[in-house]
C-alpha cells in the first residue's frame, strides 16, 4: 500500500522537475511544492537508491534514539510547520531547548543564551534524522493531490540539451538516465544527492575545499535527570557538543584528530564515558565560576553522563563549497552545494533553507509562465 502512495511506477517519463536525492533536503523541497497552489500541479519525480523511500519508517516511541540527529533551527522548524511536516515531527521524540552554554578549556570566559535574550520560546529542536525523514515521507504520501514518482534507482548519466533542432520539446528537457535501465526526461533537475553529489559531477559544476583532518565521534548517551541545554566545550582537538534528545537522552558530537577518534570507538564503555565527563565538567584545565553571574546566567556543570545507549559512530569532515548552484537545467541544493563543518550545527538547515527558498523561485516561474529549467 505504501508503493501506491507514493506511486512507484515506471509508466511515465517525463517531468516538470526530477529531484535526484531522496534524503532530508529532497523530501523537503518535493513537500515545499506539494504545499503550495502554485506548484502541487507539477508532475515531480524523486530518485534514490535507499530502498526505505517508498515505505514509512515504523519508529516506535520506545526505541532507543538513534546517533544522527540534527539540531533544528527556528527558522527550519517554521518551514516544516508552513510545509505541513512539523505536526508528523511532534509526534515522535524531539527535544527543544532555551538554552546553551559555551566554553573552552584554557580559561574562565565563557558564554550562555538563553531564548528570552533573542525574545523567543526556543533556541532549537534536536530530532533524529530518521524522524524528520519519516515526517517528511508521511507529508508527502498525505498529500494525494501531488504527482510524484518514486524511482528506486541510482543516476548513472546525465544529458542536457539533446542533440535535436533548437525550440524542439527535447531541447529543453534533461535526459536521466538510471542504473536500473530506465530513462526519464525532466525540464529541470534538483541535485539533493549529498556532499558526493552525481548530479553536481554530471553537470561539470567544479567545487573548493578541503578536509579538516578530523573525524567526528557520534553516540547516544544517557543522564539520570532530564537534559534541556545545548551544550559545546572548546578542547585541544576540537569542541564536544552535548545535546538533549528528550527521554534524559543526550547525544554527543565531539570533534578530534582521526588517531584519537580511533581510540575512542575502541576504549570500553566505562573508560568512554569518563573521558566524556572529564572533557565535559574539570577535565584540561581551569573552568569558569559556577557563581560567575547571578540568575540563568551563572556557568553550570553539564549533566552527568551514566550510560552509553547507541554504537559510537565516526565520520571525517570536510569543507566542500560548489563553484556555481546552477547550470543549464541543473540546480544544486543542501550538501551538494556546500558541505560544511558541524561546529555550528547548521549543515542540514542551510539546506532545508535552500529547499524553502528555491520552492519559492519555482511558484514565481510558474506563476509566469516560464520554463522551469531556465
Amino acid at each position: 500500500e505504501h508503493k501506491e502512495k507514493l506511486d512507484l511506477k515506471h509508466e511515465q517519463y517525463e517531468y516538470d522537475i526530477a529531484v535526484v536525492g531522496g534524503g532530508m533536503v529532497g523530501m523537503a523541497f518535493a513537500c515545499a511544492l506539494s504545499s503550495m497552489p502554485l506548484t502541487k500541479q507539477l508532475n515531480v519525480a524523486i530518485i534514490d537508491s535507499n530502498p526505505a523511500l517508498g515505505k514509512l519508517n515504523n519508529i516506535k516511541k520506545d526505541d532507543l534514539p538513534d546517533p544522527r540527529v540534527s539540531t533544528v533551527t527556528p527558522a527550519a522548524i517554521s518551514f516544516f510547520k508552513d510545509i505541513g511536516a512539523w505536526q508528523y515531527v511532534l509526534q515522535h521524540r524531539h527535544a527543544y531547548f532555551d538554552k546553551m552554554q559555551v566554553w573552552d578549556y584554557t580559561g574562565l570566559g565563557y558564554t550562555k543564551y538563553t531564548a528570552s535574550d533573542v525574545e523567543t520560546d526556543i533556541l532549537g529542536c534536536v530530532v533524529e534524522n530518521k524522524v524528520l525523514q519519516s515526517s517528511l515521507l508521511s507529508c508527502l504520501q498525505n498529500n494525494t493531490e501531488f504527482q510524484k514518482t518514486v524511482y528506486p534507482s541510482r543516476l548513472t548519466s546525465m544529458t542536457v540539451g539533446l542533440l535535436t533542432k533548437t525550440n524542439s520539446a527535447a531541447s529543453r528537457m534533461a535526459k536521466l538516465d538510471l542504473c536500473d535501465g530506465t530513462s526519464l526526461f525532466a525540464k529541470l533537475v534538483v541535485g539533493a544527492d549529498g556532499g558526493k553529489s552525481r548530479v553536481r559531477e554530471l553537470a561539470g559544476i567544479k567545487t573548493t575545499g578541503w578536509n579538516y583532518s578530523q573525524n567526528a565521534v557520534i553516540c547516544t548517551v544517557k543522564h539520570t535527570a532530564e537534559n534541556h541545554c545545548a551544550w559545546q566545550r572548546f578542547l585541544p582537538a576540537g569542541p564536544i557538543a552535548l545535546l538533549p534528545i528528550g527521554d534524559k537522552f543526550s547525544n554527543i558530537v565531539w570533534t578530534m584528530t582521526p588517531r584519537e577518534a580511533s581510540d575512542c570507538k575502541a576504549m570500553s564503555e566505562d573508560d568512554f564515558l569518563k573521558s566524556v565527563n572529564h572533557a565535559l565538567d574539570y577535565g584540561y584545565g581551569p573552568h569558569p565560576h559556577a557563581e560567575s553571574f547571578p540568575g540563568d546566567k551563572s556557568w553550570e556543570v553539564p549533566p552527568k553522563v551514566i550510560e552509553l545507549a547507541s554504537e559510537r559512530m565516526v565520520f571525517p569532515l570536510s569543507l566542500k563549497h560548489a563553484k556555481d548552484y546552477v547550470a543549464n537545467r541543473v540546480v544544486l541544493i543542501g550538501d551538494a552545494a556546500h558541505t560544511v563543518h558541524p561546529l555550528a550545527g547548521q549543515g542540514v538547515n542551510l539546506g532545508f533553507g535552500d529547499a524553502s527558498a528555491f520552492s519559492k523561485i519555482i511558484a514565481d516561474g510558474v506563476a509566469v509562465g516560464a520554463d522551469l529549467g531556465e
